[in-house]
Order: C-alpha cells, then sequence, then structure tokens
C-alpha cells in the first residue's frame, strides 16, 4: 500500500489489526510510507471525518468503539487507570465518574477531548505498581488492583488536592494489601488516615 494510500483500505487495514488509536510514526510504519504522507494522510482524513484528533500527536478512528479506559493507557504512557475510575468500576465509591482517571511517573497532565476528559496524576516510581491487564469492555487495559486504586487515591486525599468520599465501601478491600500499598508512599500521615477511615467505617451507618 506504500504507493498509493486509499481511505476504505486504511481504515479497513487499522480496523483489522484492531489498531483504534495511533500515532503518525505507527500509522507510517504500519503501510510503510513517509512521515511526511502519513502526516498528510491523517490530517486530509481529520477533514474529510476518518479520523479524529484526540491530542497533538494522536488520532483514533471517528467510529471507534474501543473504551476511555483503552484510549487511556494509550494517550499518555506509563500510565494505568486508578483512582476514581478504578473505585467506581469495583463499587468502592457509588459515584459514577464522567472523567478517566490514571496515575504515572511523568508529569501530571489532563486532556479535553472529543471522546471525554482524560487526568494523570503523578506519582513516585517506587509507588508504580498494582495493576494488571484486566478486560474492560472488550478491551486489555492496565488497570489497578481495588486496594491499589484506594492507595493511589488516598495519597492524594492525604495530599489534599481532592476530596475524601464519605461513602467508601470497604468490604471488598483486603485491609493488609492495602497497608502495603499505602507504604510505598512513604508518608506515616496515610497511615493515620486509613486508620480513621476504617474506625468511621466500622460505626454503625445511619440510616434516613
Amino acid at each position: 500500500m506504500a504507493e498509493k494510500l486509499k481511505r476504505i483500505q486504511v481504515e479497513e487495514m487499522l480496523k483489522s489489526m484492531g489498531i483504534m488509536v495511533f500515532t503518525p510514526s505507527e500509522f507510517a510504519g504500519i503501510f510503510n510510507v513517509s512521515a511526511k504522507r502519513a502526516t498528510n494522510f491523517i490530517s486530509t482524513n481529520l477533514s474529510s471525518g476518518l479520523f479524529v484528533k484526540l491530542r497533538n500527536g494522536f488520532y483514533i478512528i471517528r467510529d471507534s468503539t474501543v473504551s476511555n479506559s483503552f484510549i487511556a493507557n494509550k494517550l499518555y504512557a506509563p500510565s494505568y487507570i486508578s483512582m476514581e475510575t478504578a473505585l467506581s468500576h469495583y463499587g468502592i465509591i457509588p459515584e459514577v465518574v464522567y472523567a478517566t482517571t490514571s496515575v504515572t511517573t511523568k508529569i501530571t497532565r489532563e486532556f479535553l477531548t472529543p471522546r471525554g476528559n482524560f487526568i494523570y496524576q503523578r506519582i513516585k516510581i517506587k509507588a508504580f505498581t498494582g495493576y494488571g491487564l484486566r478486560r474492560i469492555d472488550k478491551d486489555s487495559v492496565l488497570f489497578a488492583d481495588p486496594e491499589k486504586a484506594l492507595a493511589d487515591y488516598l495519597y492524594f486525599v492525604d495530599l489534599k488536592r481532592v476530596s475524601l468520599n464519605d461513602r467508601l465501601e470497604l468490604r471488598s478491600i483486603k485491609k493488609s494489601r492495602l497497608m502495603a500499598f499505602i507504604t510505598l508512599f512513604e508518608r506515616p500521615t496515610m497511615v493515620s488516615l486509613v486508620e480513621k477511615i476504617y474506625a468511621e467505617y466500622k460505626k454503625p451507618r445511619k440510616i434516613y
């Protein structure tokens, strides 16, 4: 396909390969064309409606049905889904969240895209663990374990960058595993925060 790129063939090949989100360099490699030809083809087909720009250097097929969690992994790496998005997925917080939250070892970023809002919070390399591949909406996604998602969240609560949700559901959380992740952040105040949360959780819930 190096001699001429045709829209229908390009779309069919990308979909057959499962490549819904891509960079110009990845596109050039797939179709064996120069970086300039790849950029020109992508630009033309932004106008035609085949592709949508997510952020500088990242594009998606417009009718792609990949999950926002998959997009989040691709949009800013290394990263994995965590905090409110993961906590909502596991039922640890009752709210439905609309931004996709991840943690990363790179600088904190936020991207407002046609597919949604993607937030990335920075943590130290030592604490960048406790995640693995999970099946989310038919996609394989780097996703935090329940205890790690909570530990990441409490780190930013402890930093006073996010507010503590007073409706945490802890029945599925293994406290010993949570505390193992908490120690990675090397903040004694987080240990106190966890103990306070568990003390409140054990109190009888008010029924209105």
